[in-house]
This record gives structure tokens, C-alpha cells and sequence, in this order.
């Protein structure tokens, strides 16, 4: 494999796991940012994000040459020039959050693109790895206006927590474009030493693979959340269900397990996207529209069971109700809380009169996720024991495992009420019942089933 000079724009979880990686395969690699502390310690191989094997990527490009930080797009460029290897590759990977609408905003895109549209050397390649709606790649060639410079789609698929892992792990490499066969090649090349499936196309069905591909992942699971409400209607138990469904090798096992509603920094924007898309085309997508409907409609759901946990009643009152919310971030094993439906239900608890106090291990009292906490929403404390004090329902929303191992005894004993409400059927009821708490799930059955969890026979 040719290693390749690349610059890659943006150091958030895509842009940073993007240039670590990419340098750990062999290529020469500049990351900029016009965020000056965050180059500054990135460049001393500080990293913020919480994200396995990140750090030690980043130290390792950054010892061997091949990864650096700068200041500004512009300034990546100049950095490549000066060591007689021009850019061949530049990677977008900027904010495109969702706007009014919910059409995504590409102000950062079209920003870096008019900064380093005159500078380009003839024959790169500019990719968008960030989520664009379809059309982008060449509303990004009209903005260069550029003929020698050629533009790509290479979407990413990465997975918070484990993005090292799905970047040299990838099911499959996606790349589009309009410009040339050759561009698509170049791009996909970088990847080669990966030996994954590899997908070229245009680049609007590049962009689209992004959107479908997330969309249908939104569906799955506000399907397998409506599926948990039926299964407490009918007295069956989701988590059994489930098990037999995904045994299907058209079906999986994977999105298959309830909560609280779907969230975080990709699915809720790309489902709105998605539907904008849709919508310029003049097409219904009714389904995909259902599955958002359903999703917002999960989180009042949670509010009603912690009523009922509570009160007896699906419309009893948490005015002055003490709650404690164990878990924050939009799942396990990071420290982002956008979009989460956590919050999403927190708010709605709060608007019910309910008094939150809250712990997640990933969101540490003074940390800056913590700093993004609206304090008039909840308290939030660094010890889940001290969380639950007179509290009248611990209620779990976010799956840390280690809200497994806790000492349910000692909770039972600092507790108002002994009442567990667990969105995301992480706890073994048994557990939880055993130390005095009354335990509630999602779509599994009040009652001790003797068959349960026995697994195939």
C-alpha cells in the first residue's frame, strides 16, 4: 500500500478517530482544528473524548511523524507543502447538526471549503466523511469551482465507544463520486490495508447508503420498543422474544434490546434528515415518520411507568417526588449526552413536579459534559449511593454495567421507597428483589417466569 498525504478537518469523534487511524496505517497525516486549546493539547496527546484506544493511537502517530496537529484547514495545507508532499486526500469532517426543520446545517462544510478552495493542490481529493444529505458532493464541487479538483463521499459508521475498533474493523468501505472512477479509487485505497467489502458508487447513493442505513437501525429499535409495550399487554416477556427472534439470520441479534427511546448525536438527526430528503422528493416516508412518532412517544411511556412505580397509577402525581436517575449519557461507555433519551425523559420528570438527582460514571461532577447540564434540571452527584438517598425509585436509564454489580442491600437501606424502574432490563430482577425493591422492566413480566432465561433447548 502507497501511503498518501491526508488532511482531515475536524477533530470531534469522527475527525480525530479518522486521522489516528489513518496514520496508524501508514499514512502521513495532518488533523486541524480552529478550536487553538484543543489543537495545543492534542498536539501534547491530550485526548477528551472518552473513546478506547484513541489515545494510544494518537501517541503513537504523533511519536513516529506521521500525525500532527494545526490551527485552521488553510494551515494543514501549508504544513504538507512545506515537507514536499502536497495534500492528496482532504477529509471533511465538521459539524452538520441539525438545523431548522431538521435540514442539516453544512455552514461548517461550506466555511472549510471556500478557506482552502484557492489553496488546493491540482488533483486532490475533498471528502465529506461527515453526514450530508444527499446532493452535497456537488453543492461542495460548485463551491470550488475547481475542475482539477476532484470531490468524494466516504460516509463513516462509526459506533461512540468502540470507533477505533469499527474504523480498522469496518463492515464494509463506502465511497461515491461524481468526478471520476479514479477519485472513488483513490479515496477507497487508503483503506486497503483493512481488507473490508468495498462499495463504489456515485455520490449521492454514497450519501444515501449513510441515511438508509442509520434510518433502518431508528426503525429496529422503535419497533423492538413497541414490541416490549405489547409483550406487558399480552403478559409475554420481550427479552424472550427477542432472544427468538434474533436467532434469525435475516433478522440478528443486534437493536434488538428495549429502553428508554433511541438518541444521541446521529440517529435523531439523520431520521429528520432523512424525512427532509423525502420530502423534496415529494415522497410520504410514513414509516419512517411513524418510527419517530413512536420513539418521542417511548419517553412519556417511561414517565408513565415510574407513575405507576411510584403511585399506583399511570396518572398518580411526582410533584415533590424524589427520583434518582442512574445513568445519563445516550449509552454505555461514553460521556455524550446529546440527544440522550435520558435526558429526554429527565425532562419530562421534571416537568412533572419530580425532584432529580442523577449519577453516571461517564459524567463526572465538574467535568465538561457535566458543564452542559441545565442545573434547573437535576443535581447531579458523583456517588450513585448518595443519588438514591430518600430517593422513592431509582430509576435506570443508561446501561453501565457496573449499575450491575452495586450493593442492592445497602441501596435498599438509604432509599425511601424500594422501587427499581429499569428502562433497559440491565439488572437480574432476582438481584434487585432479593435486597427488598419492588423491580420494574420493559416488556417483561411481572411475575417470576420458572422458564425464563433458560435459554435454546
Amino acid at each position: 500500500m502507497f501511503a498518501r498525504t491526508v488532511a482531515v478537518v475536524g477533530t470531534g469523534y469522527v475527525g480525530l478517530t479518522t486521522g489516528a487511524c489513518l496514520a496508524s496505517l501508514g499514512h502521513r497525516v495532518v488533523c486541524a482544528d480552529i478550536d487553538e486549546t484543543k489543537v495545543a493539547a492534542l498536539s501534547r496527546g491530550e485526548i477528551a473524548i472518552r473513546e478506547p484506544g484513541l489515545a494510544e493511537l494518537v501517541a503513537e502517530g504523533l511519536a513516529a511523524g506521521r500525525l500532527s496537529f494545526v490551527v485552521g484547514a488553510a494551515e494543514a495545507l501549508k504544513e504538507l507543502e512545506s515537507e514536499g508532499r502536497p495534500v492528496e486526500v482532504m477529509f471533511l469532517c465538521v459539524p452538520t447538526p441539525m438545523g431548522v426543520g431538521g435540514v442539516a446545517d453544512l455552514a461548517a462544510v461550506e466555511a472549510v471549503v471556500e478557506e482552502v478552495r484557492e489553496a488546493m493542490p491540482p488533483g486532490c481529493v475533498v471528502v465529506n466523511k461527515s453526514t450530508v444529505p444527499v446532493g452535497t458532493a456537488d453543492r461542495t464541487s460548485e463551491l470550488l469551482a475547481r475542475d482539477d479538483v476532484e470531490v468524494a463521499s466516504n460516509p463513516e459508521f462509526l459506533r461512540e465507544g468502540s470507533a477505533v475498533h469499527d474504523f480498522l474493523h469496518p463492515d464494509r468501505i463506502v465511497v461515491g463520486s461524481n468526478s471520476s472512477q479514479d477519485a472513488a479509487e483513490r479515496v477507497a485505497a487508503l483503506y486497503a490495508r483493512l481488507g473490508a467489502p468495498t462499495v463504489l458508487t456515485d455520490a449521492a447513493s454514497a450519501e444515501m447508503i449513510k441515511y438508509a442505513a442509520n434510518c433502518f437501525l431508528a426503525m429496529k429499535l422503535s419497533y423492538v420498543n413497541a414490541l416490549a409495550e405489547l409483550c406487558e399487554r399480552v403478559d409475554a416477556d420481550v427479552a424472550d422474544v427477542t432472544e427468538g427472534m434474533g436467532y434469525d439470520r435475516r433478522i440478528g441479534q443486534a437493536f434488538l434490546s428495549p429502553g428508554p427511546g433511541w438518541g444521541g448525536s446521529c440517529l435523531p438527526k439523520d431520521t429528520h434528515a432523512l424525512l427532509q430528503v423525502a420530502d423534496s422528493a415529494d415522497f410520504e416516508f410514513r414509516l419512517l415518520r411513524a418510527s419517530i412518532d413512536t420513539n418521542t412517544r417511548q419517553f412519556q411511556r417511561m414517565v408513565d411507568k415510574v407513575r405507576v412505580a411510584v403511585t399506583g397509577r399511570r396518572g398518580g402525581p411526582l410533584t415533590k417526588t424524589r427520583l434518582a436517575l442512574f445513568g445519563l449519557t445516550f449509552k454505555a461507555g461514553t460521556d455524550d449526552l446529546r440527544d440522550s433519551p435520558a435526558l429526554g425523559v429527565a425532562a419530562l420528570l421534571r416537568q412533572a413536579g419530580a425532584e432529580l438527582v442523577a449519577y453516571d460514571p461517564g459524567v463526572p461532577v465538574g467535568s465538561a459534559a457535566a458543564g452542559t447540564l441545565d442545573p434547573r434540571l437535576l443535581t447531579l452527584v458523583d456517588d450513585p449511593y448518595e443519588a438514591a438517598a430518600g430517593a422513592e425509585a431509582v430509576v435506570v436509564l443508561t446501561e453501565w454495567p457496573e449499575f450491575r454489580s452495586l450493593d442492592w442491600t445497602r441501596l435498599a437501606g438509604t432509599v425511601a421507597a424500594r422501587t427499581v424502574v429499569d428502562t433497559r432490563n440491565l439488572l437480574d430482577p432476582a438481584v434487585v428483589r432479593r435486597a427488598g425493591f419492588a423491580w420494574s422492566g420493559i416488556g417483561r413480566q411481572a411475575r417470576e417466569n420458572p422458564n425464563a432465561r433458560l435459554g435454546p433447548r
